[in-house]
């Protein structure tokens, strides 16, 4: 079975520089690691691997840098990386994001099963993997909690709904966004990790991709812009008040009428 896992590398803090014209993070040389949830997403490629044989490949969209979390999964046990990677895809918006992570897997080759982890921390959307598989025009299911059976032309899930948790087996190939408690992670491995030190990542460009049309891609494919990104303030400036429940409400509608917040 191929199976392909999107993993994203993420701010390692909140402490992050936003561009101010474009209101997008700056990623290049910013600490970083793994998004958590696509450890997740690879465990549990690793386990149906082990089942059912077969590859696991990775992709991942960033700047070059991003080839640090492609490393590491290299040193979980993954078999190929590839680094979807230009200056024009950019600034994108989740479409924009999950179109152009549908060519760059259009690009790699036919896989059995697409997977993700259910979000990532820095966006919090989790858009993208439904969105992939809406390019793509293969089934999806998000919020997966368990794998309980894995067969060469079909997958049967559970999968975590607002009032349930729904049993659906799902034909492949087929895309599915896992929650965190699936499985638990495993560790790189330093052997793996020195093994695979010299391994290639494939980089695919603008000029790799079926679509080349640059409108597409980045910025300017984002039918959504961001405003504004700013760090929370941290302020440690207090009131104490005392009195009876009718003082406090009319002085605390009086705060918030301050404060503009009404």
């Amino acid at each position: 079975m191929n199976i392909l896992v999107c993993i994203k590398q993420v701010p390692e803090s909140n402490k992050v520089e936003v561009d101010p014209v474009t209101g997008v993070i700056k990623r290049d040389g910013a600490a970083s690691k793994m998004n958590p949830y696509d450890l997740y997403a690879l465990e549990t490629a690793f386990r149906i691997q082990e089942k059912m044989g077969g590859v696991v490949d990775v992709i991942s969209m960033g700047p070059p840098q991003a080839q640090e979390v492609i490393r590491e999964a290299f040193a979980m046990g993954a078999d190929h990386g590839i680094l979807v990677s230009d200056r024009s895809f950019g600034g994108a918006d989740v479409l924009a994001t999950s179109y152009t992570l549908s060519q760059g897997i259009k690009s790699s080759g036919n896989y059995d099963l697409i997977l993700c982890g259910k979000q990532t921390i820095d966006g919090d959307t989790a858009q993208v993997g439904a969105e992939i598989a809406e390019w793509l025009q293969i089934p999806s299911v998000n919020n997966v909690l368990e794998i309980k059976e894995v067969h060469d032309d079909s997958i049967t899930i559970s999968m975590d709904l607002p009032q349930e948790v729904e049993v659906a087996k799902i034909s492949l190939p087929c895309l599915l966004s896992v929650d965190q408690d699936i499985f638990m992670p495993r560790l790189p491995s330093y052997v793996k990790k020195k093994a695979t030190k010299d391994r290639e990542i494939k980089v695919l460009s603008l000029k790799d991709m079926e679509d080349t049309d640059a409108s597409h891609y980045g910025l300017n494919g984002s039918p959504t812009q961001v405003q504004r990104i700013f760090p929370p303030t941290s302020s440690k400036e207090k009131e104490m008040w005392d009195g009876s429940s009718a003082v406090l409400a009319d002085q605390l509608f009086h705060k918030i009428e301050e404060l503009k917040f009404v």
